[in-house]
């Protein structure tokens, strides 16, 4: 077991813990730069969707899992992302320029949202974030102009370098680029001044309000963030799906978003990663069974989305810390072994319910 003495108070803020961390997350790397040589074409496919989600993922985490804020309308964020870049490059807008602009419009879109839902709490909160969803699905029917409706929009190619993203290759160095630079913002942000507010007011809004922390402030900041980031996706989004439609950026889109963070794991970067790579697979997984059930069960329509569900609710009630959890734990069993209590991770009741506000 590796003990971690600290000798100067930069080691708390250091994105490396020790040594180790910076050896396997250099070998990780390493290995997804090579990926293209290893696997086929379809594979390194639904690996750039699986980085495509994990930074939809790192958006809403940031909202969620360490604001501790309900949203079931991120679809809204994606959809906005994926058209403005669509239309953007359609309009003759290089790639580059394209998705800064995407990132500042997804930002204040999520801020001037944020200003007035967040003044709800619990509960009443999801129903505003779930209206914002079908609000946006009508938008983009309404906006003919914008996102050409229900006919659709086609999303332009571009070059980077002479390479086009019709190149599987190239699209996926471009989605491992975007984790990257993502994960590397998310953790910065989430280690200064602001990313602790957030966790205050996940914790106690009461505690944190009493310590100066201006709770519709940073709410708003934390919804713009996550917004952002969750943009980014969306632009990205668009050319793994090369066409948009309204009907993409549905209800169903958030909940698998949600369902990413909690199977992932609730407060943690590492679970938007985790849940990805389960979300992004499951559907596959689903097509493969499909061929082993009886026809009268494989052949339901509804089977995807009721298996996501029963997913969700089997996490949330036998590991609320998600994979990233289970992962913690088995990690701490094998190095406590044979010490290693069950009591460990046990759930300890610390604030009154009127902290809990």
């Amino acid at each position: 077991m590796r003990f971690i003495f600290k000798t100067n108070y930069a080691q708390d803020i250091n994105i490396a813990r020790h040594g180790g961390d910076k050896f396997w997350y250099s070998l990780l790397i390493i290995l997804m730069l090579a990926m293209p040589l290893i696997i086929d074409d379809f594979y390194l496919g639904e690996i750039s969707y699986v980085c495509i989600l994990a930074i939809a993922g790192i958006g809403l985490m940031i909202l969620s899992g360490y604001t501790g804020l309900a949203s079931l309308g991120h679809a809204a964020f994606l959809g906005i992302g994926a058209y403005t870049h669509a239309f953007l490059l359609t309009n003759g807008v290089p790639f580059f320029a394209s998705i800064p602009i995407v990132v500042i419009v997804s930002f204040m879109v999520g801020a001037l949202i944020g200003i007035p839902i967040l003044r709800l709490t619990g509960m009443y909160l999801a129903i505003a974030t779930l209206a914002l969803c079908f609000i946006a699905e009508h938008v983009f029917i309404k906006w003919e102009h914008f996102t050409g409706g229900n006919r659709g929009m086609p999303v332009p190619q571009p070059e980077i370098m002479g390479m086009s993203f019709y190149d599987s290759t190239t699209f996926y160095y471009v989605c491992l680029a975007f984790l990257i630079l993502s994960m590397f913002a998310a953790i910065n942000i989430l280690r200064s001044p602001t990313g602790r507010a957030f966790v205050a007011i996940r914790d106690s809004e009461i505690a944190a309000q009493s310590l100066g922390v201006n709770l519709g402030l940073y709410k708003a900041l934390s919804f713009a963030i996550s917004g952002a980031f969750t943009g980014l996706a969306g632009a990205l989004l668009a050319h793994y799906i090369g066409y948009l439609a309204p009907d993409i950026f549905n209800i169903f889109l958030s909940l698998t978003l949600l369902l990413l963070i909690v199977v992932g794991g609730m407060g943690s970067l590492h679970g938007t990663v985790f849940g990805a790579i389960f979300v992004g697979s499951l559907p596959q997984l689903i097509a493969i069974c499909r061929d082993y059930l009886p026809s009268s069960v494989g052949s339901q329509p509804g089977l995807e989305p009721m298996l996501f569900g029963l997913i969700l609710v089997l996490f949330i009630l036998y590991e609320p810390l998600g994979i990233y959890g289970r992962w913690v734990k088995i990690k701490l069993f094998f190095q406590l072994f044979p010490t290693y209590k069950k009591q460990t991770f046990k759930k300890q009741k610390v604030f009154t319910k009127s902290d809990r506000v």
